[in-house]
């Protein structure tokens, strides 16, 4: 009985003891004043981040159940200065628990609600920041020995970045992040999210010196960016002093680079293209140049190696070169439409060239292999230089159609029309490939040797045919026209002038060699000289052509060389679209050669002597008349003998 009384009263002893801690803990805090709460609070405010807090509207302590204390419209920034590093419509400041019990005021963390961030970059990147910089080191330097807090947190924040020298306001909305500060360590490091231009972007940067960065001396960088236009990640080391340096690993990728060119304001390249890529490499930045060596780069399914250089000065430059097994340029000109209705008529829609302002390039490329839509190129080494949106490519030495291109080609603004300039030498290629390919002629069969020398100027593809001027000369060896047979056409028509040209859009015409020299004026093509030279076959010819038109009026003669004992020539023309003409032999040439059929010739020609005609047309036919005197009256009058002939049906 003693005992249960005695640990009854002990029960009771602790209750009560219980009761007065509670107490304790629940009116300790509230003996604090609201005032000394609220200057402590913004005292380690000012002794963590070093800048002066000021508040311009009402601050609020709340104690319990837990400590917390919330300013209003509040200004960060050095006190020596006017400008402002942060302005916000809300801190609010918790307190860690324990200490209050001490009656002291401890900040657990810090959360900054709907802030606007002012950022100024330009000639001196560290601008807008340079007031507040000194305050920031002087408070970090050293950590303060009382375990201060070390997270504020930015909820629903606004970062403006304005460029004055670019003319540039860059806005960052929706801003989330979690700061861990270096109060108790030298690392800085932030982790969120933002919005930039409708794209929600992850981030996180890490700074292995915080105090290190801010002084301009090397630290620790790591970056992380990724959203759904593009991805970027780098770790390295940076430094500011005495100007921006940084090096280390670059990697980036994107399902779009046209996508994230746009999106990231940049006016991409005219075309198509520039869709799937990502980029590795070693990375130096010296100011405002940017090194990458080491690169592999993937765009559009092509996989290049080598080394780029790109510049920020008074105007955007990328240097560089590259080189790959396998380059597939059908992307880039799968917009380019050089004929339309059927392949007959050239494209009249305008062509633009503005994605070629916005920077410069010096890229020289090398490649085992290239695809250009249905053209095939062996190894390859050309040259992109641009400039001002002036684009030259130049072909060192290419080789395709069984031989080698060299030269180059350019696209240049010229007020409101596009200017074209090319000159381009093929050597020893297949003249069947490369003419059907390049012009869509497919009448050529050998080795040959061509030269272009064009220049235009025109709003759209036709415009540029109609404005064509240049020349453009051709050296054939060991081949043959096709689609024609000469020779057997000129053998027939030997022995037999009227019997008539049959089926000749056949077959071919085997030739030793073969010239032919085009000059362009205009659009129009005046073709100076065109000579095949066969073992039994000559054929020279001269005329004009049309470019806008795509069509060829020309006249020319075809002649036996061997085994015509006449030395047999046949004057010809041949007209239509130069991609399928027509050979039409020469009327008057065929029946002067016909023994029956030559005096009707002279006949019509002087249109009289009827009987003439009548007898001609007799031996032609083989049912020869006797001429029957007129009548005195002058009326000619049939035999009654002679009836009209009745056709078999």
């Amino acid at each position: 009985m003693i005992a249960a009384t005695g640990l009854k009263r002990l029960g009771l002893v602790v209750i009560a003891l219980s009761v007065v801690g509670i107490g304790a803990v629940i009116v300790a805090p509230m003996l604090i004043p609201a005032d000394t709460v609220r200057e402590a609070a913004q005292a380690e405010i000012r002794s963590v981040t070093g800048l002066d807090f000021t508040v311009e509207g009402a601050t609020t302590v709340s104690l319990f159940p837990s400590g917390a204390v919330s300013f209003d419209n509040v200004r960060l920034g050095d006190g020596a200065s006017e400008a402002a590093t942060l302005t916000a419509e809300r801190v609010v400041v918790r307190l860690q628990f324990l200490p209050l019990l001490r009656g002291q005021v401890e900040i657990a963390d810090l959360s900054v609600i709907r802030p606007t961030i002012a950022l100024q970059v330009g000639g001196n990147t560290r601008a807008s920041w340079t007031p507040h910089t000194d305050a920031l080191m002087r408070a970090l330097r050293p950590p303060s020995g009382e375990n201060p807090f070390s997270e504020i947190r930015i909820t629903e924040g606004t970062v403006l970045v304005r460029d004055d020298k670019r003319q540039l306001l860059e806005t960052l909305s929706r801003v989330d992040l979690t700061l861990a500060w270096p109060s108790i360590s030298k690392s800085f490091g932030a982790t969120g999210r933002f919005v930039w231009r409708g794209e929600t972007v992850d981030a996180a940067v890490s700074l292995g010196d915080f105090l290190a960065a801010l002084s301009g001396e090397r630290s620790g960088l790591k970056l992380r960016l990724a959203g759904a236009p593009i991805k970027f990640a780098f770790d390295g080391y940076m430094s500011t002093q005495p100007s921006l340096k940084i090096d280390g690993k670059l990697a980036t990728d994107a399902p779009s680079l046209r996508e994230a060119l746009r999106w990231s304001g940049q006016r991409p390249p005219p075309g198509g293209g520039f869709g799937r890529f990502a980029l590795k490499a070693d990375t130096a930045i010296n100011g405002t140049t940017v090194a990458l060596s080491g690169v592999n780069l993937e765009l559009d399914g092509n996989v290049a190696e080598g080394v780029l250089t790109f510049s920020d000065g008074e105007r955007r430059s990328l240097q560089g070169t590259l080189a790959t097994d396998k380059l597939d340029l059908s992307p880039y000109i799968s917009t380019v439409r050089l004929l339309t209705s059927g392949e007959r008529i050239w494209n009249r829609l305008p062509i633009t060239l503005a994605g070629l302002n916005g920077s410069d390039a010096d890229l020289r490329i090398s490649a085992a292999t290239v695809t250009a839509g249905s053209a095939k190129l062996g190894r390859t080494a050309i040259g992109t230089h641009l400039r001002k949106g002036d684009l030259t490519v130049s072909i060192g030495e290419a080789q395709a159609y069984g031989g080698i291109i060299q030269g180059s080609f350019g696209l240049a603004e010229a007020g409101n029309n596009t200017s074209l300039k090319a000159h381009l030498q093929f050597t020893g290629v297949s003249l069947e490939r490369c003419l059907d390919e390049l012009f869509g002629i497919r009448r050529f069969e050998g080795t040959g040797n061509l030269g272009l020398v064009l220049e235009s100027q025109g709003d759209s593809i036709f415009g540029l045919a109609r404005a064509m001027n240049g020349t453009a000369h051709l050296t054939a060896r060991d081949g043959a026209l096709t689609g024609l047979n000469v020779e057997q056409l000129l053998r027939r028509l030997e022995r037999r002038p009227l019997s008539g040209g049959g089926e000749f859009r056949t077959g071919r015409t085997p030739f030793d060699n073969a010239r032919i020299g085009i000059r362009i004026e205009n659009g129009e093509a005046a073709v100076e000289e065109v000579r095949i030279e066969g073992p039994t076959v000559r054929v020279e010819m001269a005329g004009v052509g049309s470019i806008p038109q795509r069509d060829i009026d020309m006249k020319g003669t075809a002649s036996l060389v061997a085994g015509a004992k006449t030395g047999f020539a046949l004057p010809f023309v041949v007209q239509g679209p130069w991609d399928d003409p027509i050979m039409l032999p020469d009327t008057d040439s065929l029946i002067r050669r016909s023994g029956a059929a030559a005096p009707l010739l002279e006949a019509v020609r002087k249109r009289s002597a009827t009987d003439t005609v009548r007898s001609v047309l007799g031996r032609i036919t083989g049912t020869a008349e006797t001429a029957t005197p007129p009548p005195a009256d002058g009326l000619a009058t049939a035999p009654a003998a002679a009836q009209p002939a009745t056709a078999n049906p």
